[in-house]
């Protein structure tokens, strides 16, 4: 993992069962569509049943997975449509955060957008795709924390998990990582510098981009 990805302190164990899980699912090490048992999620990601059904609760909420009781754990199919609906809600939310983010990042986070800058910036030279989705959330996070708004936070924890995964099956063959990567920098820099125009404007260019090669995909 790069050194752009901030650090965060210490969390617990069903958060890193979280995210391992749903790297697990946005990389399609579960297939979609496919049902499995906690068991095996549990031996797939190696944390312990506890963590890994408070987890799946968590995702469930955010449609990653359906709990289909008595029966195991549904993984979200992906719908290409459905995918469409949900950026034209995402492009709205995302412009607003992107300006709060430009406005009221501190110090801290801004040299941390920057990191995160140079990482994507690398990404697009080496074509990592695992690497770019981590770092891709790694901004998302971010991004959040630094606009200080929890209503947007929580509209934006049903979006991003999606778009990933649907990024990871369509986008990453589409030849676009790197437009989509430099994208993100372009996002993260205008945010570091305090730019809230520049960073609207550039939030807008990266839902372009996904959009693209999201309608792509129906062609």
């Amino acid at each position: 993992m790069p050194d752009a990805i901030p650090h965060a302190g210490a969390v617990t164990l069903t958060e890193q069962a979280y995210r391992a899980i749903e790297e697990a699912l946005a990389t399609l090490q579960f297939e979609p569509g496919a049902v499995v048992s906690e068991t095996q999620i549990a031996e797939r990601v190696g944390f312990g049943r506890t963590p890994v059904r408070e987890a799946l609760q968590r995702l469930a909420r955010e449609r990653l997975v359906h709990i289909l009781p008595r029966r195991g754990i549904l993984v979200a199919p992906i719908d290409p449509a459905e995918q469409l609906r949900l950026l034209t809600v995402r492009r709205e939310l995302e412009r607003l955060i992107a300006r709060l983010a430009a406005a009221q990042a501190d110090d801290a986070q801004r040299e941390t957008f920057r990191r995160i800058a140079e990482g994507m910036e690398r990404v697009a030279e080496t074509a990592d795709d695992t690497t770019y989705l981590r770092v891709d959330r790694a901004l998302n996070l971010l991004v959040l924390e630094a606009a200080r708004n929890e209503y947007a936070s929580a509209a934006m924890a049903l979006l991003h998990g999606l778009s990933r995964r649907f990024w990871y099956l369509h986008g990453r063959h589409s030849g676009g990582l790197a437009e989509s990567a430099l994208a993100h920098a372009r996002l993260a820099r205008a945010i570091a510098a305090g730019e809230e125009a520049e960073a609207a404007a550039a939030s807008d260019a990266l839902m372009d981009t996904i959009e693209h090669f999201t309608r792509a995909t129906l062609g």
